[in-house]
């Protein structure tokens, strides 16, 4: 692997800062800057610039509007959104539901939906785990009848829960697992369908966080009508399409670009006097040698990342490779996490009433790191529990 970038590399690069730089909202970035809550319309803003300038979706294939980027210029183009803190595209239509559409459904069903996602017209929402339901996933219990409605076409009728369901309180559309042969062993009576969230007889329930954040819900379906055109791939096969998206899924968790950007902060933080005893942390050999050992694994998932992206730059998707990306990951996020909260000492908790995220740096600030720790502490969890990606690794990759 040739690590030296190119001149090319060099004036992509700086292409790509310029435009952030003189694209990127002000309004959102002051949004941002004040820790305020992002609403729809924020996050779909950026997507939709980037949309206008075809950037939005680059790891797509070109004919359908993905940029034809290399590995490279994929791996500049996320360094350059970290340094910037800008937004992240919503991973879940892009990401996740595009490659299944793309390589599992009808030409209808890629035409249908793939503009929307493409363009950030639509917000899509993940219909997966349920109440006793989440890294055994294939013991779900939520339903689907097929009938023949009045007008003589075919229908199935939905019932059942999903929980956890990310930012599904500003989705139009979701991508849902459903039950459809009861008898058949687990994965092999799972179908895949595709809900209008507006459809009668979704409901939408706010969760809300330990550090008091509105990001995640429960959604009930009851007696949902859903055509069977809505369904990607073959009825009670869909656990295909659920195992590739997943896939997909870890591989974006490992947040490689943003966790360097993090420990920029951590060092930054860390070399500043907040201590009431006064002195900054980074001048404990300790402490140092903890982000130093943080930096080390930091750069070995860097390294794996670039040969994962490589391969699937090649037609390659995401295989067990996907599952150390999404261990590591994590657990440095978790790391820095906690390291931040170290060099923060008390100032690392918001204000009373208050749940910020990375607001600043200095006692006149409320950090919100306190809030970042709590909530990353799912990071370790969803998208397959890590215990879960161990058994994976050591399936496939070691045979056992």
């Amino acid at each position: 692997m040739n690590l030296d970038f190119s001149p090319e590399d060099n004036a992509f690069r700086q292409e790509v800062r310029t435009f952030i730089a003189e694209n990127y909202p002000k309004a959102l970035r002051e949004k941002q800057e004040r820790d305020e809550p992002l609403s729809k319309e924020d996050h779909l803003s950026w997507h939709r610039i980037l949309a206008k300038k075809g950037w939005a979706v680059p790891s797509w294939p070109v004919e359908l509007g993905g940029t034809g980027w290399t590995p490279t210029q994929k791996y500049i183009w996320s360094e350059e959104q970290a340094r910037a803190d800008t937004i992240g595209i919503l991973p879940f239509g892009v990401s996740m539901l595009a490659p299944v559409l793309y390589n599992f459904g009808t030409e209808e069903q890629k035409q249908r939906f793939l503009p929307g996602i493409r363009e950030g017209l639509v917000w899509w929402c993940q219909g997966y785990s349920e109440p006793g339901s989440g890294s055994d996933l294939a013991s779900l219990k939520t339903r689907a009848e097929r009938v023949t409605g009045d007008d003589g076409k075919e229908y199935y009728i939905v019932n059942g829960q999903k929980t956890w369901t990310t930012l599904g309180q500003h989705a139009d559309w979701g991508f849902f697992l459903v039950r459809t042969d009861p008898n058949a062993k687990p994965q092999a009576g799972i179908s895949f369908l595709l809900i209008d969230m507006k459809s009668p007889g979704i409901s939408v329930r706010r969760i809300t966080t330990l550090e008091g954040g509105h990001e995640v819900n429960d959604v009930f379906l009851d007696n949902v009508k859903v055509p069977v055109e809505n369904r990607v791939f073959h009825e009670n096969q869909g656990w295909t399409c659920a195992k590739a998206l997943l896939a997909h899924e870890r591989s974006g968790i490992a947040g490689v670009a943003r966790s360097k950007r993090g420990l920029e902060r951590l060092r930054q933080m860390a070399s500043t006097e907040l201590s009431d005893a006064g002195g900054a942390l980074i001048q404990d050999p300790f402490f140092r040698r903890k982000v130093a050992e943080l930096e080390i694994d930091l750069t070995a998932l860097e390294f794996t990342e670039l040969r994962t992206l490589a391969g699937e730059s090649s037609g390659k998707g995401p295989g067990p490779e996907s599952s150390i990306l999404k261990i590591k990951g994590t657990e440095i996020q978790q790391r820095l996490q906690e390291l931040a909260l170290e060099a923060a000492g008390h100032y690392g908790a918001p204000f009373l009433g208050e749940a910020g995220h990375n607001s600043g740096i200095g006692p006149r600030h409320s950090l919100g790191l306190a809030g970042d720790y709590f909530n990353g502490r799912k990071t370790s969890i969803y998208g397959g529990s890590n215990e879960i990606q161990r058994n994976i690794i050591s399936k496939m990759v070691l045979g056992l």
